[in-house]
């Protein structure tokens, strides 16, 4: 199940659509029936948390915080019991991609599920620390971006 918390409507966006889109993502990733929790949310919520645990004081884009930490990218989740079919929770500044959906002449929604593959992609162990597994990761997006065109 997606679990959404939308707390800055100063900035709209579509719920459903986002909804959809996380729950396209974990299915073509092979995990439809777990859980995925979504903070959609302003700059200083997201710094705190950034400053919390990842201690850098600044706002940022998005934050994943995986719930099967040790996972490796490609690695499928082995579950030990029902409560481990869960994927983690994102955390995204919707006052932080602002600037961006209009530099690069996109709607919220549009860069909203660049940051979906992103940041589901980092709960699913892949990351971007070293060339090779920022070239693995980058190829995984980009599939995944693929797949909406398919849509």
């Amino acid at each position: 199940m997606i679990s959404i918390t939308y707390n800055y409507t100063i900035i709209p966006v579509d719920i459903t659509e986002i909804e959809h889109n996380a729950q396209s993502i974990i299915t073509w990733m092979g995990y439809a029936d777990f859980d995925l929790g979504i903070l959609l949310t302003d700059n200083k919520t997201i710094q705190d948390y950034n400053k919390t645990f990842r201690h850098k004081d600044e706002p940022t884009d998005i934050l994943s915080f995986p719930f099967h930490p040790g996972l490796q990218g490609g690695e499928m989740i082995m579950l030990k019991n029902e409560d481990d079919q869960n994927l983690g929770d994102l955390i995204i500044s919707l006052e932080f991609i602002q600037d961006v959906c209009v530099e690069e002449n996109k709607t919220t929604n549009e860069h909203i599920r660049t940051l979906l593959c992103h940041g589901i992609c980092h709960l699913l162990g892949y990351d971007h620390y070293t060339e090779e597994t920022d070239r693995v990761m980058k190829a995984k997006e980009e599939w995944l971006a693929a797949k909406f065109c398919e849509e």
